[in-house]
C-alpha cells in the first residue's frame, strides 16, 4: 500500500534520540558472512526495509537468515550458490556487494545489476577492473555481472576514484586471494573501517583501515564471528540538521562525533552550539541559522547523503549558500521539490545557489530517494501549513522508526495510507 506523510510545520524539536547501526555498513557486513562457513551474528542492525531484502539475497545463495529486531543471524553452508539473481537484487543497490565474496568463495559469480535510489549513474567499472587485476574475468551479460577465476592472486590496484562499493568488493575478494593485495586510493569511510574490523575478526589480515592504502595478506579460510555494527553517522547528522533547521535542542546518542566532525563544524558555522562526547553530541539552536557553503566529497569530506539536508537548511537560512555536488549528478532533483515549497534556489551544472527565505510554504512533494525524502520532511517542519511528502517508502529504507522519533521530539507528523 502506498503511503505519505503529513508534516505540520512550526515544531521545535527538543529531546534525545538514539541512533542504531549504519545502513551503509550492515548490508556489507551481511554480505561478508558469505566468506565463512558457519553462523555469523550481526548486532545493532537498523530495523529498515533493506536488511530483510539483503536477507532474501543471502537466502537465494543458500544461507539461512533470521532477523530478530536488531540482530541478524546468518548461517552460511559449505557450498553456496554463485548466482545472486533474486528479485530483491533489483530493489537494492547494496546487493552488488555480494560480488566480491562470491568470487572469493566460489571463484564464480553471476550478480544481477542492482537497483536502489535514483540519484544518478553509479557504474561498476572499478569493481570489475579490480577483480580482473586479481585474476578474474568480468563482463556484463543479460543484465548481470558475470565474474570467474580459476585462481585469485594478489595485485597492486589503483582506484581512479575512492569508490566505497568498489573498495568493499575488491577488499572482500582479496582476503582469500593468494599473496598480497594493495588497494591504493581506497575509500576511507567509517563503514569501510567497520568492514575491515569484522574481516579481521574473521581471520583476515588487513593493514591500513581508515587510510587511503589498504594492504591485504590473503588467507585460505575465515571463521564466522559476532560483530556489532557502528552507529549510523548519516542518520545522526540528519538529526543534527533537524535541530538547527527547527531551532531546536537535540542530544544524539550512538554515533561517534569524529565520524561527523566536518558536518558539526558546518553547523557551528551556521550558528549552532554543539558539544560532543565519546558516543554522542548535543546541538542547540536558538536563532535563525546563518547561510554556509557545502561541497560534497568522499570521507572525510561532507557526505553526499547529507546534501538534501544541507539544501533544506539553506532554504531557510539567513543569506545565500552555494552547494556543490561532486559525486551524484541527479541529487539536485531534490531542488525541484524544494522550489514547490517556496525555496529560492537554482542550479548550474553541479552547483546550486540557495537564497534563504524566512519561512517555506507547504506543498505536495515527492521523494526520489531515501535522503531526499528525509530532506523534504525537514523542509516541511520549517514550512507554514501542512506538507504532504509522497513515496515515503524510500524513507523507511534508511531511517528506522523515523516518524515515531519525530513525534517523540515534538513534531506533528502522520503516516497516511493512500
Amino acid at each position: 500500500m502506498s503511503e505519505h506523510f503529513r508534516v505540520h510545520g512550526g515544531a521545535r524539536l527538543v529531546g534525545e534520540v538514539d541512533v542504531v547501526g549504519a545502513k551503509n555498513s550492515v548490508l556489507k557486513l551481511m554480505a561478508a558472512a558469505l566468506l565463512a562457513e558457519g553462523t555469523t551474528t550481526i548486532t545493532n542492525c537498523p530495523e529498515i526495509l533493506d536488511v530483510p531484502l539483503m536477507g532474501d539475497v543471502l537466502r537465494s545463495l543458500g544461507c539461512e537468515v533470521e532477523i530478530d529486531g536488531t540482530t541478524a543471524t546468518i548461517t552460511t553452508p559449505a557450498e553456496i550458490s554463485h548466482e545472486a539473481v533474486s528479485v530483491s537484487m533489483s530493489r537494492l543497490r547494496a546487493s552488488v556487494c555480494v560480488l566480491g565474496p562470491l568470487v572469493a568463495r566460489c571463484r564464480r559469480a553471476v550478480v544481477t545489476l542492482p537497483g536502489g535510489d535514483a540519484i544518478g549513474s553509479r557504474p561498476l567499472d572499478m569493481h570489475q577492473s579490480g577483480l580482473r587485476q586479481l585474476g578474474a574475468t568480468s563482463h556484463i551479460e543479460h543484465g548481470a555481472v558475470v565474474a570467474e577465476a580459476e585462481n585469485l592472486h594478489g595485485a597492486q590496484i589503483w582506484l581512479d576514484f575512492p569508490s566505497v562499493g568498489a573498495t568493499e568488493n575488491i577488499l572482500m575478494a582479496s582476503v582469500m586471494a593468494d599473496g598480497t593485495t594493495v588497494i591504493d586510493n581506497a575509500a576511507r569511510e567509517p563503514e569501510i573501517v567497520d568492514l575491515c574490523v569484522m574481516l579481521q575478526q574473521m581471520g583476515a589480515k588487513i593493514e591500513g583501515a581508515g587510510t587511503s592504502t589498504l594492504t591485504v595478506y590473503g588467507t585460505t579460510e575465515l571463521r564466522p564471528v559476532e560483530h556489532q555494527v557502528i552507529g549510523d553517522r548519516i542518520v545522526g547528522a540528519t538529526w543534527a540538521f533537524a535541530a538547527v533547521a527547527t531551532r531546536g535542542d537535540l542530544t544524539v546518542r550512538g554515533v561517534d562525533p569524529k565520524h561527523v566532525h566536518l558536518v558539526l563544524e558546518k553547523l557551528r558555522g551556521a550558528g549552532a552550539e554543539i558539544t560532543t562526547d565519546e558516543d554522542h553530541f548535543r546541538v542547540v539552536m536558538d536563532s535563525r541559522p546563518v547561510a554556509v557553503d557545502y561541497v560534497t566529497l568522499p570521507f572525510p569530506g561532507f557526505p553526499t547523503d547529507l546534501q538534501p539536508m544541507a539544501l533544506a537548511l539553506s532554504a531557510v537560512a539567513d543569506g545565500t549558500s552555494m552547494i556543490t555536488e561532486n559525486l551524484f549528478e541527479s541529487r539536485f532533483r531534490f531542488i525541484e521539490e524544494l522550489v514547490r515549497m517556496g525555496a529560492d534556489a537554482r542550479t548550474d551544472g553541479h552547483h546550486a545557489v540557495v537564497r534563504g527565505v524566512e519561512r517555506l510554504s507547504s506543498a505536495p512533494v515527492w521523494a526520489s530517494d531515501i535522503r531526499a525524502g528525509v530532506g523534504l520532511v525537514l523542509a516541511g517542519l520549517c514550512a507554514n501549513g501542512v506538507t504532504e511528502v509522497w513515496d515515503v517508502f524510500h524513507i523507511d529504507r534508511g531511517y528506522p522508526s523515523f516518524l515515531e522519533q519525530l513525534c517523540a521530539l515534538g513534531a506533528s507528523v502522520e503516516r497516511v495510507a493512500d
